[in-house]
């Protein structure tokens, strides 16, 4: 039996590796880009979540074509849509034209996410679904967690525009190798053998690309375990995006430490994550065959949230530098341990539909990825200190550990 369904697999890791290499950096190049334009905090939290504004309005119309059209055509044209708008990041010439050009780069990247779990879902089986997933997260982590290091690395050689431009030409090459090589239907491809198609076939529910439901909406809007869903996602959002902007701020800041000390600890929680998005793509798929699909993901999901919240409820009152960057990175790692369940849930709710179910829980997510800079920006403004941004951020886990109860993956709306 031929084995394509595991190259495509790793098309879409490097996939996923890139979408935070291009979003990542900026975290990293902030004080270059506060200097370059003169920004204050609340500036630049703009700058962060001009990208998250759009991500979240064009999470769903993505899914929505990726559904009717297939992953080949709009991830093609989404990433190279990214791509443009990622090295025009490092041509802006001005705030205004910094935002804008931010703002375009989210919107590129909003399709990617819930495309993914649209291939996934016409080329892997459910059997094999959560390593999957877990690879899948687990490359994009890592890259954002090294991301840090390679720009620390590429400052002495390159200036903060040129790194913006080398980014998105990697893109660019990735753009081409997908248009010419990938196949939205496993059949038409000519490397996969009839064992693979068979084997594929048995284990995946999603129908080839065509005209959506009409009624898929009111059946997602009338779901409580959608609700559920995207409620749970929303903390995931805010931590993780914490981490990719904040972070280095924080560590600077709070802890006074210093570039080099600044570029391991932020990027440890998502290194850390990496190792979690693939365990947990392991410990789901042990999970559901040993407890069923509702109690496997609803018990990892709900156990892993609440060590996520405890940890940041605690983090505040942490003096030791070293600690406090450890329990942030426990925090990541335990609320990215349960992404293979999180991305299971909508493939099995969303069934046939499975883009536009990905797209809405992660464009919920996008919603605290927008909001979560600025109640960083103006905490500190009104409070001089970090510690309410991470009590909030406890506090969500503690919401979305209470949502992962509520969630039923076997409730099919597509």
């Amino acid at each position: 039996m031929s084995r394509v369904r595991y190259q495509v697999t790793a098309m879409v890791v490097i996939l996923g590796m890139l979408t935070y290499l291009d979003r990542a950096c900026v975290g990293t190049l902030a004080p270059q880009i506060t200097h370059a334009f003169g920004l204050s905090k609340v500036q630049m939290a703009s700058v962060f979540s001009a990208f998250a504004f759009a991500y979240a309005i064009g999470g769903i119309p993505g899914g929505w074509l990726a559904d009717r059209l297939g992953t080949r055509v709009v991830l093609t044209a989404v990433v190279v849509c990214w791509s443009l708008f990622t090295v025009g990041t490092g041509l802006a010439a001005s705030f205004g034209v910094l935002i804008a050009v931010r703002v375009l780069f989210g919107a590129g990247e909003a399709a990617a996410w819930p495309c993914a779990a649209r291939t996934f879902s016409r080329w892997v089986p459910r059997s094999e679904r959560g390593i999957v997933q877990g690879s899948f997260f687990a490359g994009s982590h890592f890259t954002s967690g090294v991301t840090p290091s390679i720009v620390l690395a590429l400052l002495p050689w390159l200036s903060w525009r040129e790194i913006f431009v080398a980014f998105g030409a990697l893109g660019l090459l990735w753009a081409a190798v997908w248009a010419v090589w990938f196949r939205d239907d496993p059949a038409q491809h000519r490397g996969v053998s009839a064992g693979e198609r068979e084997f594929i076939q048995a284990g995946t529910t999603a129908a080839p690309p065509g005209a959506p439901d009409r009624r898929l909406f009111g059946r997602l809007a009338r779901s409580g375990s959608v609700w559920a869903t995207c409620v749970m996602y929303l903390p995931n959002a805010v931590l993780f995006y914490f981490c990719i902007t904040w972070l280095p701020t924080y560590l600077r800041e709070r802890h006074h430490l210093g570039p080099h000390a600044v570029a391991v600890f932020s990027g440890l929680p998502l290194v850390l994550a990496a190792v979690a998005d693939f365990t947990g793509g392991v410990a789901t798929d042990w999970a559901v065959a040993r407890f069923g699909l509702r109690r496997g993901q609803r018990g990892l999901g709900a156990i892993s949230y609440g060590v996520a919240a405890a940890a940041l409820v605690v983090t505040p009152w942490i003096q030791v530098p070293i600690l406090a960057g450890c329990l942030i990175a426990l925090a990541t790692a335990a609320s990215m341990f349960t992404l293979a369940a999180a991305w299971g849930t909508c493939i099995e709710i969303g069934g046939k539909q499975a883009a536009v179910v990905g797209a809405v829980m992660n464009t919920s997510g996008q919603v605290g990825s927008f909001f979560g800079p600025y109640l960083v920006a103006y905490t500190l403004k009104w409070s001089g200190s970090w510690s309410p941004s991470l009590w909030t951020m406890g506090l969500l886990f503690a919401i979305g550990a209470a949502c992962w109860c509520a969630i039923d993956p076997e409730q099919v709306i597509g």
